[in-house]
């Protein structure tokens, strides 16, 4: 079940939907919505909880809660299960600021982990505020878009001719003569790049000049 989520006058709050989780995940902050959507997009993640965990606290009446568990999905290679992960999203500013405060909490978290067979660690926005994080904005919004099967299979059809890589400026200028073609190309061509038919390096900025190759599965 979401938490549900205060109004908060000092920061953002909010509810993110997840397509991987088929349901509402609440946030307290713009940097922990951000990393939610780095999960939604992780095709090593199999799940994500938001604060379903809380750990005793001495002295703290509520005990303390870390913001998301992970779970992940088999290795494709070894079959073998990454460790869930308890994680605690904050920025270096807050981290530094507010060191002694947190210094038990996070000890007790990293035990409980532990116990539970888990890992603890604190993410960032050093961690979040990749180029990763910028090419899932930017591409998210064709997510629900619904390319012309035609459009799609000339599109396939062309990354099939060349036999390695080839730059996404190159591909659309086969596909489109003159400026409004492009306008009918680009999304098609985001959207194969969102649905994986076309394999891009997603930590690096997604552009004109990105190298592409077709998925053996496309």
């Amino acid at each position: 079940m979401a938490r549900k989520i205060p109004k908060n006058y000092l920061s953002v709050t909010g509810c993110f939907a997840s397509q991987k989780n088929d349901q509402m995940a609440g946030f307290e902050s713009i940097l922990e919505k951000e990393f939610l959507l780095l999960l939604d997009f992780d095709e090593s993640v199999e799940r994500f909880e938001v604060q379903e965990v809380t750990i005793p606290v001495p002295g703290v009446p509520k005990g303390y809660t870390p913001d998301v568990l992970i779970y992940y999905k088999p290795n494709p290679l070894t079959g073998e299960i990454p460790a869930p992960l308890l994680t605690e999203v904050k920025h270096t500013d807050d981290l530094e600021r507010n060191r002694e405060k947190y210094k038990t909490k996070f000890a007790l978290a990293d035990e409980y982990a532990s116990e539970h067979g888990w890992e603890f660690r604190i993410t960032t926005q050093v961690d979040i505020r990749t180029k990763r994080l910028q090419n899932i904005k930017f591409l998210r919004e064709y997510r629900n878009i619904q390319p012309d099967e035609n459009d799609r299979h000339q599109l396939i059809s062309i990354a099939t001719s060349y036999n390695s890589e080839f730059r996404l400026k190159d591909i659309l200028q086969r596909l489109a003569s003159n400026d409004d073609a492009q306008l009918h190309w680009l999304p098609v061509i985001w959207h194969a790049i969102l649905k994986k038919d076309l394999i891009a390096d997603w930590d690096q900025l997604i552009d004109y000049h990105t190298l592409l190759r077709l998925s053996p599965g496309a």
